[in-house]
């Protein structure tokens, strides 16, 4: 099952999330936020108590795109503004 990447620009800085299923041996979705190549954040959903559904890849399909898109929304959201520098959260204006 293929994952999702995408960026996110807050302010002036371009957030990276990565969300995959690590596979049915671990057992979890697994979602990877990055800034400038430096991970920054995890977040990882169990799904074990899906294992015995006939719709399992349905079911990890799903909580992948809700978790990915959840993410994306607090980045927008400013939930993730902890991680910048001070110059990143006041950027300097152009004066062209």
């Amino acid at each position: 099952m293929a994952g999702f990447n995408a960026e996110v620009k807050r302010l002036a800085v371009v957030f990276h999330v990565q969300t995959q299923d690590v596979g049915p041996g671990a057992r979890y979705v697994e979602s990877l936020i990055y800034k400038s190549g430096k991970l920054l954040s995890s977040r990882k959903t169990d799904y074990t108590s899906s294992l015995a559904s006939p719709q399992l890849q349905v079911r990890v399909q799903q909580i992948m795109e809700e978790q990915h898109n959840a993410i994306l929304r607090e980045i927008a959201d400013g939930r993730f503004d902890h991680y910048l520098t001070p110059e990143e959260r006041h950027p300097i204006p152009d004066k062209g």
